[in-house]
């Protein structure tokens, strides 16, 4: 599931891939507007199933952190209010799902942006983090390597 769940730099929330255009992926928002739209080349373009949490022995899969919010919350919305919080209580939060993530490398603003993104899903009925797609040869997210 994360695997079709994308970020794009630049803009606010999540997008889930619809379709692959001519040099271009086309992109649906997930929220209550649905809004379509293109996602080209120069937009950085990452799906969710590519990211990973820093903690102090290794990488940690963003649908493992994701996973762990899960287990808290009991499946509902994080109970933390990521634009109300302060870098402490933020941290707290991260430290009672993810124990050893690195307190150097992980930023205040990564919990605010992984919280809204639980929230984002959560509330749009996708919380099957461990499901996975068997990928594709040649199938690629990025639009920037489909230009290349």
């Amino acid at each position: 599931m994360l695997e079709t769940i994308l970020a794009i730099s630049g803009k606010p929330g999540l997008y889930r891939l619809v379709s692959r255009g001519n040099r271009n992926l086309i992109v649906e928002s997930i929220d209550a507007a649905r809004k379509r739209m293109p996602a080209f080349g120069a937009d950085k373009v990452i799906s969710l199933a590519d990211i990973a949490m820093y903690t102090d022995e290794e990488e940690v899969p963003l649908r493992d952190v994701l996973g762990k919010m899960k287990e808290k919350e009991n499946g509902g919305r994080a109970s933390l209010d990521a634009k109300k919080a302060t870098r402490d209580e933020l941290n707290a939060y991260l430290a009672e799902v993810l124990p050893n993530f690195d307190r150097d490398r992980v930023y205040a603003t990564d919990i605010k942006k992984l919280i809204s993104w639980y929230n984002i899903l959560v509330d749009n009925g996708l919380t099957d983090f461990e499901k996975t797609l068997a990928p594709t040869e040649g199938d690629n997210v990025d639009a920037r390597a489909e230009q290349e």
